[in-house]
């Protein structure tokens, strides 16, 4: 009988999607061939579910610290953070024992795994990958704020390859004090450095160019909450339109009660989901609000999902053919909104300048124009070509010089 070997799972749950890929893929290994563990901070315990991996804890810096320092623009992570990370990492793996390491924004692992001479692999998205040509859009940072938006983005474009390398200097430094050669003055390459790198996206959303084999798509990564949905889902009326929001993790609070005021006079009705945050006091007659929904069943039963753009919440819509509006802050966002509108599946805001006003207009031509829900319905047909649970194996099965 062929011994299972260990896969150990490593999450920087600074936003939920980084733990939801992790314990996706966890959930689709091969039972035969393979046993998962699971490494995060504390604070999504009640997503985990009974299901859940064997986990160990890691520490991580909080969610509210890395959102801040995405919003003033600042590198997230310092030399001293970084350095306990490989620590962290190093203790973790003498205790676990994997045969290979699976990370999601765990940026120390490009050093820990090395050290350990463990393979790694780092799940990432695609509009971060060197091989995908990009533009960057001003995201919701200071510059946005004190200046014309025209102005403020030409200035952003003039200074964002020196903010990058900044972004780059803390994981070089500590590199360096290893022994490793610095991956160089690219984010992206710090964000992906891996012995294989694997997109949770589509090439046709986010197309390659001259991308190594060492770089593949898995497509998209399915994840919901293992909750039950809340006592009034089932007395939702199916004759009414929904509309599903969420901000997620990393969304900013400030706007939810903008959006329900803004869908308060459409004949819609308002299923919102706030990850854990306080819920508005006085939420519309129309709207109804829980802490968590599962987000695949909301995105199917809805017309229109609106969210903060990130890339688990869109995909959950685009998997089920509903247009994404996408209230876009940090690049991450504003990058992966970018696939989606030029695919035609969506709309995006600037979470720094949407309104009320300019939030109902968007709502309104979505759910009322066909266009963004055929195209969407395109994207569903495509994201119907990829497995990646399949795929993902079969990269472990090669990795770990299994049959296939």
């Amino acid at each position: 009988m062929m011994e299972r070997k260990k896969i150990l799972f490593v999450a920087e749950a600074v936003t939920l999607a980084h733990l939801a890929r992790p314990l996706a893929l966890a959930a689709a290994l091969e039972p035969a061939r393979f046993t998962a563990q699971l490494a995060c901070a504390d604070g999504y315990e009640q997503l985990l579910g009974a299901g859940a991996p064997p986990r160990w804890r890691i520490h991580s810096v909080a969610p509210a610290q890395f959102l801040a320092a995405l919003a003033a623009g600042r590198p997230v992570y310092e030399v001293a953070t970084l350095r306990r990370y490989v620590e962290d990492d190093l203790h973790l793996f003498q205790q676990a024992k994997p045969d290979l390491v699976v990370g999601d924004f765990r940026l120390s692992l490009s050093i820990s795994a090395r050290r350990a001479g463990l393979p790694y692999v780092a799940l990432s998205n695609a509009y971060w990958s060197p091989y995908v040509p990009q533009h960057y859009p001003l995201p919701d940072i200071p510059l946005a704020r004190l200046r014309p938006l025209a102005l403020a983005s030409a200035l952003f474009q003039l200074a964002r390859p020196l903010a990058f390398a900044l972004h780059t200097r803390p994981l070089n430094r500590v590199r360096r004090q290893y022994g490793m050669a610095s991956l160089g003055w690219g984010l992206r390459r710090v964000y992906t450095d891996a012995d294989r790198t694997l997109y949770a996206d589509v090439a046709e959303l986010f197309p390659p160019r001259d991308m190594p084999a060492s770089h593949s798509y898995l497509g998209p990564v399915a994840w919901s909450p293992p909750l039950a949905p809340p006592p009034w889902w089932a007395e939702l009326p199916a004759d009414v339109p929904l509309v599903y929001v969420t901000l997620g993790s990393s969304g900013q609070q400030r706007l939810l009660p903008l959006v329900l005021q803004a869908l308060a006079p459409l004949p819609v009705l308002v299923a919102a989901a706030t990850a854990g945050r306080a819920a508005p006091p006085r939420p519309p007659a129309n709207a109804r609000i829980a802490d968590y929904l599962p987000g695949e069943l909301a995105a199917r039963r809805a017309r229109l999902v609106v969210c903060n753009g990130g890339s688990l919440t869109s995909q959950q819509a685009l998997a089920a053919g509903v247009p994404v509006l996408g209230i876009a802050g940090n690049l991450d966002q504003f990058l992966n909104m970018r696939g989606i509108v030029a695919a035609g599946a969506g709309a995006v805001l600037r979470a720094d300048r949407a309104g009320v006003a300019d939030l109902r207009r968007a709502c309104e031509i979505l759910l009322r124009e066909g266009a963004a829900r055929a195209a969407a319905g395109v994207v569903a047909q495509l994201f119907q070509r990829y497995d990646a649970g399949a795929s993902f194996n079969a990269v472990l099965r090669q990795m770990l010089g299994m049959p296939a």
